[in-house]
């Protein structure tokens, strides 16, 4: 029997175009359960530029996304991690683990100091350095300025009463980098 640590590390690359309907598969069943926050397709061609994907470490010839994950800048300090999923059926390979290093590694390559998840995964992202916190970790200014932002997400980051049902039972981490 593979160990985890034995298993191939699956394949981190950037989103293509051409993942976004398979990206939007991924999420569509954990939109669902309430887990994560669906995009109009819109909305995952407009981002597509933060997400990586994972695929299959056997080289599967087609390619195909196996997990993604974004990372969403939203000051000149702080990005957060959105939309990481895997499908189901490469759960408890660490394709999830695999994603979230890269996304905090492009957060280093970026120059910010602080990524932030809003998440129900508390241990899967305190196992990567990520603490809970209270409130937004933001000044007064910089949450004056986020105010004006469109994204949905940023309006989850800043706790806005707009959000609150989608947001009830998830906890705020943040990673220092």
């Amino acid at each position: 029997m593979t160990t985890p640590e034995a298993r191939p590390a699956p394949v981190i690359r950037p989103a293509l175009p051409s993942d976004v309907r398979t990206i939007r598969d991924l999420v569509e069943p954990l939109s669902q359960e309430r887990i994560l926050r669906p995009y109009e397709m819109v909305g995952y061609f407009e981002a597509v530029q933060e997400f990586l994907v994972a695929t299959d470490p056997a080289g599967a010839a087609d390619d195909t996304a196996i997990g993604c994950g974004a990372l969403h800048v939203m000051w000149d300090d702080l990005a957060e991690v959105r939309t990481l999923a895997v499908h189901h059926d490469w759960r408890g390979r660490r394709v999830g683990h695999a994603l979230l290093e890269a996304l905090i590694e492009r957060a280093r390559a970026l120059g910010l100091r602080r990524v932030f998840c809003l998440t129900f995964e508390v241990d899967f992202f305190a196992a990567h350095g990520f603490r809970e916190i209270d409130g937004t970790p933001v000044t007064p200014e910089v949450y004056a300025e986020l105010l004006r932002s469109y994204d949905e997400g940023v309006a989850e980051f800043l706790d806005l009463a707009r959000v609150k049902p989608n947001t009830l039972g998830n906890s705020r981490m943040l990673l220092e980098l």
